[in-house]
């Protein structure tokens, strides 16, 4: 699956420069491009992003302080000619700081960064469910927070999860958890085999489902729509457990 990225630049000349680097690289996408903070906001509320390329120096808010206001930041690669805001930028835990102008091997080697840390997260997320028996998966859990109480919740009591605005509810079989937190952290939290993202707003259990048609699967009567940009992935998925 490529890497969703954010361009967020005022300047047009340096987003075309990063959209050229980016056409070389096939593991990549674009899938927004803004020149302030409130556009970058209104894309990262609209779509699935993994990478934003960010600027400091941008009317209205930098970005420095855009990313502090954000709760859970996707990956930041920073663009910037200013290289004094270094140690502030990699004190917000960004993946690199590249200084403009940058060549098309200083952002291969940014780009590169970013595929380990993805490698590393897939890697742990992985490990809960995939390289475990079914016993193991029956005894697995996740705690989630809501409002004040903590609740354990069992992995093979979890239907789906919805995420609506900053929450996401967790279906089970007999209950609904709303848990103020991102869909993308439950997703670092779970196996992608066994709970697949099918949707910008919906991760599944495999084991729950009933059956699916077109665009839609079916969990205990409700559907849940597959996004377009999942819908390979999931009939890929499908077809692992089919023995196709």
């Amino acid at each position: 699956m490529k890497i969703k990225c954010l361009i967020v630049d005022d300047e047009t000349l340096a987003q075309k420069v990063i959209e050229k680097y980016v056409a070389d690289i096939s593991s990549i996408e674009i899938v927004g491009k803004a020149k302030n903070a409130m556009q970058a906001m209104d894309i990262l509320n609209e779509k699935e992003v993994d990478l934003i390329f960010l600027d400091i120096n941008m009317p209205k808010m930098s970005g420095l302080s855009f990313l502090r206001t954000l709760k859970n930041p996707p990956m930041i690669i920073i663009t910037t000619a200013y290289r004094e805001y270094a140690y502030e930028g990699f004190e917000l835990d960004v993946i690199d700081y590249l200084n403009k102008p940058f060549s098309f091997e200083r952002f291969l080697k940014a780009i590169n960064k970013v595929q380990e840390k993805m490698k590393s997260s897939n890697s742990k997320s992985n490990y809960v469910l995939d390289e475990s028996s079914r016993q193991q998966i029956d005894e697995s859990f996740i705690f989630v927070k809501s409002e004040k109480t903590t609740y354990k919740v069992n992995l093979k009591d979890i239907l789906f999860f919805e995420s609506v605005g900053d929450y996401v509810k967790i279906y089970t079989q007999d209950k609904v958890i709303m848990t103020y937190q991102t869909l993308k952290k439950l997703e670092s939290m779970l196996s992608a085999t066994h709970f697949p993202r099918v949707h910008k707003s919906y991760i599944v259990s495999i084991s729950k489902i009933n059956s699916f048609e077109g665009n839609q699967i079916n969990i205990n009567d409700q559907n849940i729509p597959i996004g377009r940009n999942y819908k390979q992935g999931f009939n890929d998925l499908i077809e692992t457990f089919s023995g196709k």
